[in-house]
């Protein structure tokens, strides 16, 4: 269990940096909070390190960058789907 918490913490941390680096690779402006955005980028670390955990590439000898990749894959995807899903602002 205390693995869960960690990588939860360690995710919410990484949405600092993952969430703004999402929004740079997609297009077009995104509607949405910064909050929403570390948000989104913590979910998108935490379901992009599962997937790379899974596909056996989240520990190796140096950066991992692959793991690093699919996280801001993952947290564009999740901030793509939190932008659609807001209101616009009228």
């Amino acid at each position: 269990m205390g693995f869960w918490i960690w990588m939860i913490i360690v995710s919410l941390i990484a949405g600092i940096v993952f969430g703004p680096l999402a929004r740079l690779v997609l297009p077009g402006k995104q509607n949405i909070s910064l909050g929403w955005t570390i948000l989104g980028g913590g979910i998108g670390a935490f379901l992009g390190g599962l997937i790379a955990y899974f596909l056996g590439v989240k520990d190796t000898s140096g950066p991992d960058w692959i793991q690093y990749l699919i996280q801001v894959i993952c947290a564009a995807i999740v901030i793509a789907v939190i932008a659609a899903r807001k209101p616009k602002a009228a």
